[in-house]
């Protein structure tokens, strides 16, 4: 049997330990040198960030979101263990771990962690697929000859130099292609190395959940469901013709996956279409001194992280969800991009103001489309908006202290609505 040693790189022929550290930590399969098709997700990444950055948080469970109203962005694996999730109301989260320590996200620390990341990546490979700033695909076919050595290696490699140099893990999952990777990279976190070869394909998939499939929403869990279908096993009992009969498009791709078939290849950077962030609140609610806090608030995240990709928005987009589930959706464009927390406030307040809709809501959305880059941005001046040019100024140099002192070193009143 084929192993590695994950912390020594050492290639063995089988065992309990490494020959050579003795480290139990090792990655073995028959096929572990002729796949290269990888999915690498950092673990709690967020999370994982904050407490490389504070030292005093290391022990204890962290929660990465916003106030009591708000949502967990992520959490670490402490949080988890007492049932904390992402996307949980926070006043859910703390009632089941109240020692947890909460922090605001700090996106341009983020940032900078996966663009680190990203760096030891094209050591690698020129063919990298980033799904969001903590996971990518990983096409390392051919690269054996260039580095001397199979793409498991290399990738435990990634993880074992994250980990030294940047103080942040990974999980790998590794397969044959990307849907398997995918599934792979989640079965054995946090700091996972899972393998899905191509003999056990079939028997590894066919007594699983359809969940498993990647794009399978509880919308679509459920009619499926509705269908008698629950297992990959049952999948595998329909028809191709049958499965598209009932469910189209979806069908033709259900029966595809459940043979473990997945033909797309790993595209370099994929172009990013919009910027987005949304919220959930606890209870519905009309109250425009909130939704205008939240407004603003959504709209600072989608700034920054406009800023961060160094990218700017012609397009401003506000979501509305009401009680009864009612989807409000309303756009405008600008005359030029921008990555101006105000004028992207300004804009989906605006929205708002004409939504000719008043409530209760049950989730608000900011976003930012038809992206160009950040040089072609906030080019123009309003005339007929004499302080919108101060305004720019004073955002310019807040994002400058911020960037020296913290984000919480200056907080716009509106934001504490």
């Amino acid at each position: 049997m084929p192993s590695l040693c994950r912390d020594c790189l050492t290639e063995f022929d089988a065992g309990t330990r490494c020959p050579a550290c003795r480290s139990p930590r090792l990655a073995a399969h028959p096929e572990l040198t002729s796949l290269s098709i990888a999915h690498m997700d950092c673990d709690a990444f967020y999370a994982s960030v904050e407490k490389r950055d504070n030292p005093a948080y290391r022990d204890h469970p962290l929660i990465v979101g916003g106030g009591t109203r708000g949502v967990v962005s992520t959490c670490c694996y402490l949080a988890r263990i007492k049932g904390v999730r992402s996307a949980m109301p926070m006043f859910q989260a703390l009632k089941l771990c109240p020692e947890a320590v909460v922090v605001k996200p700090r996106f341009p620390a983020y940032v900078e962690a996966s663009r680190a990341i990203r760096a030891m990546m094209e050591r690698l490979t020129p063919a990298i697929e980033p799904l969001s700033l903590d996971e990518a695909f990983l096409d390392l076919t051919g690269t054996q000859r260039l580095h001397g050595a199979a793409p498991a290696v290399l990738l435990a490699r990634l993880t074992r130099d994250m980990e030294t140099e940047l103080g942040l893990t990974g999980s790998i999952g590794l397969s044959h292609n990307k849907y398997l990777a995918k599934i792979a990279s989640d079965l054995d976190k946090p700091r996972g190395f899972s393998i899905i070869g191509r003999a056990e394909t079939e028997a590894f998939l066919k007594p699983k959940p359809v969940r498993i499939i990647w794009g399978v929403g509880q919308s679509t869990q459920a009619a499926l469901e509705a269908a008698g279908i629950r297992t990959i096993a049952d999948l595998l009992r329909w028809d191709r013709p049958d499965l598209i009969a009932r469910f189209g498009s979806m069908g033709d791709r259900l029966w595809s996956l459940a043979r473990g078939q997945d033909s797309r290849r790993v595209t370099r950077d994929e172009k990013l279409k919009s910027i987005s962030k949304e919220t959930t609140f606890h209870e519905d609610t009309s109250d425009p001194d909130l939704l205008d806090g939240h407004i603003w608030r959504l709209a600072e995240q989608v700034a920054d992280r406009a800023k961060a990709k160094a990218l700017g928005g012609r397009t401003v987009t506000l979501k509305l969800k009401k009680g009864d589930f009612q989807l409000v959706t309303r756009r405008h464009s600008l005359s030029d991009p921008t990555q101006l927390t105000d004028r992207i406030y300004r804009a989906a307040r605006d929205l708002y103001d004409q939504s000719g809709t008043h409530g209760p809501f049950r989730l608000i959305g900011v976003g930012i489309s038809d992206l160009a880059p950040e040089d072609q941005a906030d080019l123009s001046n309003d005339l007929l908006d004499p302080e919108a040019g101060k305004r720019t100024a004073t955002e310019r140099a807040t994002d400058k202290i911020r960037a020296r002192f913290g984000h919480d070193a200056i907080i716009k009143g509106r934001a504490l609505r």
